[in-house]
């Protein structure tokens, strides 16, 4: 037992010894030039059908240049050229998006919400806030509003008799003492 004892001590002051002379590698290690590169695939959702297809060359120059078709939901096929660059990836589209019903509205909704708001601050002056803009409570906040306010006058209101009366007891203290040694407060020996 007293063998395996000062093995593990010995154990763990080795595990904590100086690894100072290890060269830690803390700089990334410079990358590789990019190598050119090509592929391309094509698949289906059945045997025999394509219904996507990606193509991708890159010069080994940073520059990537591709495209990828698919079919949409209305079985209309779309294509996207792209070129990846030092300034981002720039896609090409083969088609204008158009948008759903729903998006439209919500744009609508969106952008006249967004011009009342810029005349409602055109004519804001700064450090006023706005009637119009300001919220309107229902039956239930203006209740709860009246009831915080009456709380919190009548908290007010028993602070300031506690206070007068604490004061009254201090000048009563302060008269009862013969030699005045309570001032103001304080006690002065």
């Amino acid at each position: 037992m007293k063998h395996f004892f000062i093995l593990v001590v010995c154990a763990l002051g080795a595990s904590r010894a100086d690894v100072s002379h290890l060269h830690l590698a803390t700089t990334p290690e410079p990358h590789a030039p990019a190598s050119p590169y090509v592929f391309s695939y094509q698949a289906g959702r059945a045997p025999g059908h394509v219904d996507r297809q990606h193509t991708e060359v890159s010069d080994g120059s940073g520059v990537i240049r591709g495209a990828f078709s698919y079919v949409d939901p209305k079985n209309q096929v779309r294509t996207v050229q792209y070129v990846a660059d030092e300034n981002g990836f720039h896609p090409q589209l083969s088609h204008q998006l158009e948008d759903s019903a729903a998006v439209k509205a919500a744009k609508e909704k969106h952008f006249a919400t967004y011009n009342r708001i810029a005349q409602e601050h055109a004519s804001h002056i700064p450090g006023q806030a706005s009637v119009a803009a300001a919220p309107r409570g229902s039956a239930a906040v203006i209740h709860a509003t009246q009831k915080h306010l009456s709380a919190f006058e009548r908290i007010a209101a028993e602070h300031a008799a506690i206070g007068a009366q604490q004061e009254a007891q201090r000048l009563a203290l302060a008269a009862q003492s013969q030699y005045s040694e309570i001032d103001n407060g304080q006690y002065h020996p």
